[in-house]
């Protein structure tokens, strides 16, 4: 592993000298820390063979990003590594996604070892995915692992090229490409803990608090132990307290997921508990985030019979456009911007606004290329 400036130092230089695309793949440690930072970096690049690099001893790998700016870099499911390369300095400007590829070629399998196999032949080694990143020294066959990541993934982009250039799709697929390496860090998620799992059976203004209050204190906790939030408290025992409203520590601790917990430790959860039941109503979260867009589509049968019905037409275009690519219905079109267009679609219906519509809610051009006239066919159905 690279853990120390000069190795890194000839690591960049090397790389900077390399030829055609690197890849890139990164190891976080979900389940075992806090957040979502890389533990392990690996790279590959003809003439300058693997690298595997311990962002922990080199937390700024700036220069290495920079060197390789206007290199492509292959990823396999580019957005999930894309956040914690940009917290050590590492941002492309250009990328090839092979799993993205895989999807919009119509590969029904498409994670790494899948499309490895399938495409090239080779079956890679498995069993280690789901290990502690973290872990220091991390074993040699978890580097012998991670460094077969990006064995082949060049050559698996090479080969993608190909069968998408064959489809007819190579264009579509560096247009999402393109989006992806020029999307801004996402923006952080408003109340996050009505992710809570099993927040449905939460229904109550004074139970959301005790969720709230919970999620918040756990979440505090872990960050400052560097710990996933899962290990300090599950998910599970935060609903039952908040359906619960224990009144003390001894009632907290019948609770399931608070019996072995120390007396502590219960003593600051019932704290919580005790916040959300002291708070005022106006203090009170509402049941649910304030809603964007149109609404839910089982409700539209009731609020716009006439919306529904152009979302049924439209949904039905859709997949049938998409079972004739041989495309997922998600990556020729999302969802999200079939519901837009059809609780307000534009007027007139034709496919110039149709087309407008969809480009103001994000869709590429391709997509507003094949997607425009299957819209335009249902909402006119519709409308007649």
């Amino acid at each position: 592993m690279i853990a120390d400036a000069a190795a890194l130092a000839e690591v960049t230089a090397a790389f900077a000298a390399g030829r055609g695309p690197v890849a890139v793949d990164a190891e976080r440690a979900s389940g075992y820390r806090y957040g979502q930072r890389a533990y392990l970096v690996q790279l590959r690049r003809e003439g300058a063979g693997s690298a595997l690099i311990d962002p922990v001893a080199c937390p700024d790998l700036s220069a290495l990003g920079a060197a390789l700016s206007d290199v492509e870099w292959v990823l396999h499911a580019a957005t999930q590594d894309l956040p914690c390369l940009r917290e050590i300095g590492m941002v492309p400007t250009r990328i090839f996604d092979t799993e993205l590829a895989g999807r919009l070629a119509g590969f029904p399998r498409v994670g790494l070892g899948a499309m490895v196999e399938n495409v090239l032949g080779f079956v890679l080694e498995k069993g280690h995915s789901a290990v502690d990143w973290s872990t220091r020294p991390l074993p040699e066959p978890w580097l012998r692992y991670a460094a077969l990541d990006v064995e082949l993934l060049v050559d698996l982009r090479d080969a993608l090229e190909k069968e998408l250039d064959r489809q007819g799709k190579l264009e579509w697929a560096r247009q999402e490409f393109d989006a992806i390496a020029s999307a801004p860090p996402p923006e952080p998620r408003k109340d996050p803990w009505r992710r809570t799992s099993g927040m449905h059976k939460v229904r109550r203004r004074r139970q959301l608090a005790v969720v709230r209050e919970l999620w918040q204190t756990r979440d505090r906790i872990a960050q400052r132990r560097d710990v996933s939030p899962g290990k300090v408290l599950g998910d599970a025992a935060i609903v039952e307290a908040a359906l619960a409203l224990p009144v003390n520590a001894h009632a907290l601790a019948a609770l399931n997921g608070f019996g072995r917990v120390n007396r502590r430790q219960l003593e600051q959860w019932q704290v919580a508990v005790d916040r959300a039941r002291g708070l005022s109503e106006s203090q009170l979260p509402q049941p649910g985030q304030p809603v964007t867009g149109p609404p839910p589509p089982r409700a539209w049968a009731d609020k716009d019979p006439a919306a529904a019905a152009r979302l049924t037409a439209a949904r039905a275009a859709v997949t049938a456009l998409a079972e004739r690519l041989n495309m997922p219905q998600e990556n020729l079109i999302t969802p999200d911007t079939v519901r837009r267009v059809c609780w307000e679609p534009p007027v007139p219906v034709d496919p110039e606004s149709v087309g407008a519509a969809l480009a103001g809610h994000g869709a590429r051009p391709w997509q507003v290329e094949q997607v425009t006239p299957a819209l335009v066919t249902a909402l006119t159905q519709d409308a007649s």
